[in-house]
């Protein structure tokens, strides 16, 4: 068994992970971190943990976790991760951080977007991209993994493997996306008041949202020059799920029984990922509480356009699921370990 550390376990994506940890075969959580709830029992922040895990929330302590722990998962806030990452890492621990500090390759990017200087360039230059379907060969023995955010998790498996066979122009993606509320993380606040979400959908962010750039540099890696992205979020009145639909201009023609069949050959092996039949379209409810991605594609023939849709649920495959795929991955465990399990329903 691995001892891992979980800082921030009482978020949301924290108390995935515990609750992901906590069944996985070859891990134990055996740090839960917290500054806001630290003394209280696991089991009465989320007494759906209560059976599963037995532990106290503590305050996060570097030596605490360095003694006990040889894996780390962030999942803090932007910022809190420049300063966590470093002091962990010198200690010797594998870091998998879940936040968005070490997502973007340059520095200045980073600075545009978050408003804050990095304080970690050579950290930064260490970290290897955490979407395993995109490139797992850097994550094999990586001790600092920069997991993806929600959104370009589902973006970016939707458009890859179009732009990567040369059926789709580089130069300029669409990705509608929908998400739950609890992308906005656990902290209440006006716009995610129950009042201000049910029964209505509401675009947010627009041409402004800090996940653009992860999204525009994972597909300028796949085509080799600059890909521009117009991303538009939406906040949808559920709890969990997340849809994109991306559109991408074809360069030639192309059947929807040919794009299927394209996009089945990239992700053949891939334990996480469905490619549906032509004709359907994923929804979030099919990988609700799973760490899969489905898959749904149709062509446009009139307008020349692909349209590939995604669904995933932002807190495992977005977030929590994918920290521990990028974890097995790393520590050499079987991929789909702890994941593999289906999600409800209903």
């Amino acid at each position: 068994m691995v001892d891992v550390a979980i800082v921030g376990a009482p978020g949301y994506a924290g108390a995935e992970l515990t609750r992901l940890v906590a069944a996985h075969p070859e891990l134990r959580p055996a740090q839960l971190t917290s500054t806001t709830d630290a003394g209280r029992r696991v089991g009465d922040v989320y007494p759906g943990l209560a059976p599963y895990v037995d532990a106290v929330y503590v305050e996060p302590d570097v030596a605490a976790i360095a003694a006990s722990c040889q894996l780390a998962f962030l999942a803090v806030p932007h910022t809190a991760a420049l300063k966590l990452a470093p002091v962990l890492h010198r200690a010797g621990l594998t870091i998998i951080d879940a936040s968005a500090d070490f997502r973007l390759e340059d520095p200045s990017v980073y600075e545009q977007w978050y408003d804050v200087a990095h304080t970690e360039p050579d950290l930064l230059a260490e970290a290897v991209y955490g979407l395993p379907e995109l490139d797992r060969s850097r994550l094999r023995g990586a001790r600092m993994v920069a997991c993806p955010g929600c959104y370009p998790t589902a973006a970016l498996l939707a458009a890859v493997p179009a732009l990567e066979h040369g059926s789709a122009d580089p130069g300029r993606v669409i990705v509608d996306a929908k998400s739950g509320v609890s992308g906005a993380g656990r902290t209440p606040g006006p716009g995610t008041h129950f009042p201000s979400v049910s029964e209505s959908v509401a675009p947010y962010k627009v041409a402004a949202h800090r996940h653009t750039p992860e999204i525009a540099q994972g597909l300028s890696a796949v085509t080799g020059h600059e890909t521009r992205v117009v991303f538009t979020p939406h906040l949808v009145p559920m709890t969990r799920g997340l849809l994109a639909t991306v559109y991408l201009d074809l360069t030639g023609p192309i059947s929807t029984d040919e794009a299927v069949a394209l996009y089945r050959e990239r992700y053949r092996d891939e334990p996480f990922v469905t490619v549906h039949d032509a004709g359907r379209m994923p929804t979030t409810l099919e990988v609700r509480g799973s760490n899969r991605a489905h898959i749904g594609i149709a062509v446009d023939k009139g307008a020349g356009t692909l349209i590939v849709a995604c669904a995933i649920d932002n807190l495992v495959k977005g977030t929590a699921g994918q920290a521990v795929q990028c974890a097995n991955i790393v520590l050499g465990f079987r991929e789909t370990a702890g994941l593999d399990t289906p999600g409800p329903v209903v």
